[in-house]
């Protein structure tokens, strides 16, 4: 892939997204919109990617939402117009490998595109979570959407309404649910490397699946998910079968955080 504004690596299983316009805060274009496109159907398809990281070049932030001096390209028509996270959102183009996000820095506006997505976020001690679009004079709508399905309600309003005027510190997004782990800024990404390849050396078939039920069953009640979730343990689930042995599982290390 010929990718303009992101570094794309892949290693032992895990492909490693770089966002990499730190000069603008890693805010994203129309070339980066592009850039994804092409990122999540090269990784949907490509069965030696297992797992995805997610993080951003740069001192200052993860992501700081749309270039607001690029912009990207719109379509004149109206009702022809999409969302930009049709692009950059992995679930939205049915990719079901897991993905795990490192931030540092700002996170704001349309980085929760990724995070609302994300399948493990874990942050830096400099993190800090906001969402600036009221602040502006723009309406909060696509973000906290999303964002209100992996953390309560609440705590999505005040991020929304309070825009530029209050920030979400690493402990307040534990506290929440937002991020699952705080690390020092120079250990944030081998750790998201070590969870990826933690993950990665699990059957495939086995977390795909899992991935895809638990996400598709926010769209659906209680007793459709439960009956849908059924049927992909029969399709995904290697448990059981030949080229999966229970004996010659390796013991893992316990971890506690």
């Amino acid at each position: 892939m010929e990718l303009k504004t992101v570094l794309f690596d892949v290693t032992d299983h895990v492909a490693t997204i770089t966002l990499n316009r730190p000069e603008a805060m890693n805010s994203f274009n129309q070339e980066m919109l592009e850039d994804f496109d092409r990122i999540w159907q090269r990784v949907k398809f490509d069965d030696d990617i297992r797992v995805v990281v997610l993080r951003g070049a740069g001192d200052r932030a993860f992501c700081t939402g749309m270039d607001v001096k690029q912009g990207f390209d719109r379509q004149s028509n109206v009702w022809s117009q999409t969302d930009p996270g049709e692009k950059l959102s992995p679930k939205l183009n049915q990719v079901w490998k897991p993905l795990v996000c490192a931030v540092h820095g700002m996170a704001a506006g349309g980085a929760f595109y990724w995070l609302n997505e994300a399948d493990i976020i874990i942050c830096a001690q400099d993190a800090t979570f906001f969402d600036p679009h009221v602040s502006y004079g723009l309406t909060a709508a696509l973000e906290p959407i999303g964002l209100a399905r992996r953390i309560p309600l609440g705590e999505t309003l005040r991020i929304a309404l309070l825009g530029l005027d209050e920030r979400l510190s690493p402990e307040r997004a534990m506290q929440i649910g937002l991020v699952s782990e705080i690390l020092p800024r120079d250990q944030l990404w081998d750790r998201a490397d070590e969870i990826a390849r933690i993950i990665a050396a699990k059957p495939p078939a086995a977390i795909q699946g899992t991935v895809r039920a638990i996400w598709e069953s926010l769209d659906a009640t209680r007793t459709q998910a439960l009956r849908t979730g059924l049927s992909y343990t029969h399709i995904g689930n290697p448990i059981g079968k030949a080229e999966v042995d229970r004996a010659a599982v390796p013991r893992s290390k316990w971890t506690l955080r």
